[in-house]
């Protein structure tokens, strides 16, 4: 009798789970005042409350859109207790992007990217994750003049499908990620990386680089600005509104002596699951021009 009950508690429990659904993006709020005032007043907050801001920078048209990148402490310690691929969790994302007379504040969805990244070895970092979402529901309150509310698909993704998340059958799992390139040391690497980033690499710009302390690890986030970087992709995939604008930048992570970076028909899936085949078929060459940008730092 208490194998069956014990049973029949978890069955409930996984039923309960696999009903639960979350979608990749979190609308906080809206402001009147621009987005130059905006910005000022969330990184500001941010701060206030325990964020490190990594990096911000004006994507796709320059003017209509900011991602503050940012990282904390239960971050980092979530990436350092599992270690690896891991690392592409150490920073998250804030966006604010002009839309219908108002800037919108939104940002990544820690609950949905953290399975994402975290898959297997989410629940032993569930908690820090917790207390991420809620300092920055705090942070960003100033801004909550409707309801908070999640967006990026129409249904959203089970969270038990989400921490095996591919698009479909033959694309790539987050397993599945690039290797850009290996050095003899994780020290050439990094300085490989910064003597190309300083001498210049054509139309890609390092947002922000975040390291994690005692590790061989760095995340980088980067702009893409050529004519066939985020001006040519975003404007064909990123359709809603609220706009999706916290899916960039693009990261690249340095773990150890060798380079990666997550599959483009991984990560761009992820950032934007309703998309159909046919949209995606329009965006077909991105996925190889970030490879070959990224490639183009570590030559």
């Amino acid at each position: 009798m208490k194998k069956l009950y014990l049973l029949t508690i978890a069955l409930l429990v996984f039923a309960n789970a696999t009903g639960q659904k979350l979608k990749p993006y979190i609308l906080a709020g809206s402001s009147a005042s621009s987005i130059d005032v905006v910005e000022k007043t969330v990184l500001e907050k941010l701060k206030a409350n325990g964020f490190r801001v990594e990096g911000a920078y004006k994507p796709v048209s320059g003017k209509d859109r900011v991602v503050i990148a940012v990282s904390n402490d239960d971050l980092a310690a979530a990436v350092k207790k599992i270690g690896g691929f891991k690392g592409f969790a150490l920073a998250l994302r804030v966006a604010l992007t002009a839309e219908n007379g108002k800037v919108l504040v939104s940002y990544t969805n820690p609950a949905y990217w953290g399975r994402a990244y975290f898959t297997e070895n989410w629940e032993s970092v569930a908690a820090n994750y917790e207390r991420f979402s809620a300092k920055m529901k705090t942070a960003l309150s100033e801004f909550d003049d409707e309801a908070i509310k999640d967006f990026g698909s129409k249904k959203g993704i089970d969270v038990v499908e989400l921490k095996k998340y591919h698009y479909m059958a033959g694309m790539p799992y987050f397993k599945d990620n690039v290797k850009i390139k290996e050095f003899a040391s994780f020290e050439e690497a990094i300085s490989t990386i910064e003597a190309n980033l300083k001498s210049g690499v054509k139309d890609v710009r390092k947002v922000y680089d975040v390291k994690l302390n005692g590790e061989k690890m760095v995340l980088y986030g980067f702009a893409l600005s050529g004519a066939d970087g985020e001006r040519l992709f975003m404007p064909k995939i990123d359709l809603s509104s609220p706009k999706h604008t916290a899916f960039l930048p693009y990261e690249m992570l340095v773990v150890g002596n060798k380079v990666y970076m997550l599959h483009g028909r991984f990560r761009i899936a992820l950032s934007f699951p309703d998309l159909t085949m046919s949209q995606f078929m329009k965006i077909v060459s991105t996925p190889g021009y970030i490879e070959d940008k990224l490639t183009e730092v570590c030559k």
